[in-house]
């Protein structure tokens, strides 16, 4: 059986045909096929204004990307079979970066599957789909990875606020065989209990792996403050390294203790303190108190998550940075990143440079990073180019 037809408005293709997989409901006619007419999760035809094919995509009419394509094929049907070919095609890339099975295995859009993120914890797996059309087919998605990895476990972290947007419900669970207590990864030559079922996102945030490395590369002798540290993906690593000291500050209790064992874990307890505190009033008090540290990494959750809260968010942006240029020593390192899409590397290049100089102090990037090679770009859709960090030396004014 066939698929319905939804058609575009004429000039709307254009995006489409250059390779990006969003369609927004203001680009639909809805004369000729209105959007109401079609059930959420459902698959469609797409067409362009002139009637040409561009594929298969899935639908929802009550949310603003309203269709995502998920093949140039007309009537594809989303079986086991269809998820296991994109599956493959995901994990044949990640075996051929990574000697161990800990990374993100399908990253979204960048791996053909719009509405899902795949994160591979050994022989656990983490599935979060953000999508109706996905949540629609999630029993063949899960039949797919069950007979391409045979897992230990399956989690559904499916309490990503996106959902919310879909009309999804937000639960967290268990949807394939026994979770093993505890679970753990390893990643920089460290090993991690993570804790997939209530820790954020997934459990884990495997994105700025090569970023993480690289700080360990230099932090020998240095004293570290780690911001946001969450579970201490950048701090153990840099101990382990022979960093002298690290800071841990995190808002969460929780994140912080799971921090605590992980030090313990990687035999670095002894180096390193966790502070539970809000980091803006955190740096305030160690600015008054003359606090000061060879190595600062800024590493905050997304502050814009939407392009109106643009003005607000650069704002706290630019107080973070501000604040830990004030507590870092001269001839100190400050490794400030963003995992915001609407703060470009461009803004935060600027207000990294604004804040060296308010403070006159001496501000240069020596490096420069990214989301790590299990996050791949697609050159067609800028939203999948979200991650940006600048490693700055900072010194006296010249």
């Amino acid at each position: 059986m066939t698929h319905p037809v939804i058609i575009l408005k004429k000039n709307e293709d254009k995006r489409l045909r250059n390779g990006h997989l969003w369609v927004f409901s203001n680009e639909i006619d809805c004369q000729r096929t209105p959007l109401e007419s079609f059930a959420t999760g459902s698959l469609a035809n797409l067409c362009s204004a002139d009637g040409k094919s561009l594929g298969t995509v899935y639908i929802n009419p009550h949310a603003l990307i309203c269709a995502r394509l998920l093949t140039r094929k007309t009537d594809q049907k989303l079986t086991r079979h269809f998820f296991q070919d994109r599956l493959a095609q995901a994990l044949q890339l990640r075996e051929s970066l990574f000697a161990k099975p800990f990374y993100r295995l399908v990253f979204g859009e960048s791996d053909g599957l719009p509405g899902v993120v795949i994160d591979r914890f050994g022989d656990v797996i983490a599935v979060q789909i953000t999508t109706a059309g996905i949540e629609e087919n999630k029993a063949a998605l899960l039949d797919a990875l069950i007979a391409l990895l045979n897992p230990r476990a399956i989690v559904l972290k499916n309490d990503a606020s996106q959902r919310q947007l879909e009309g999804l419900s937000m639960e967290a669970e268990l949807a394939f065989g026994e979770l093993p207590n505890p679970v753990i990864i390893e990643e920089n030559d460290a090993q991690f209990y993570i804790d997939i079922m209530h820790g954020q996102k997934t459990g884990w945030f495997y994105d700025h792996r090569s970023s993480r490395a690289e700080l360990a590369r230099f932090a020998k002798q240095h004293r570290v403050l780690d911001l946001f540290s969450y579970t201490g993906a950048w701090g153990i690593p840099a101990a382990k390294a022979g960093a002298m000291h690290v800071t841990s500050v995190d808002a969460s209790e929780s994140a912080l203790a799971l921090a605590q064992e992980n030090a313990r874990l990687n035999h670095v307890a002894e180096k390193m303190e966790f502070i539970h505190s809000d980091v803006f009033e955190f740096l305030k008090t160690a600015r008054l108190n003359n606090e000061r540290y060879s190595i600062i990494v800024l590493d905050p959750p997304a502050l814009i998550k939407r392009k109106k809260d643009f003005k607000a968010g650069y704002e706290a942006y630019r107080r973070l940075n501000h604040l830990a240029l004030q507590v870092l020593e001269k001839n100190g390192i400050l490794i400030s990143a963003s995992c915001s899409f609407h703060l470009s590397k461009e803004n935060l290049q600027e207000l990294l440079r604004s804040s060296g100089r308010h403070i006159d102090r001496h501000l240069v990037f020596f490096n420069s990073g990214g989301q790590g090679p299990d996050h791949p770009i697609d050159p067609a859709i800028p939203e999948s180019n979200y991650l940006k960090t600048f490693f700055c030396h900072v010194s006296s004014s010249l």
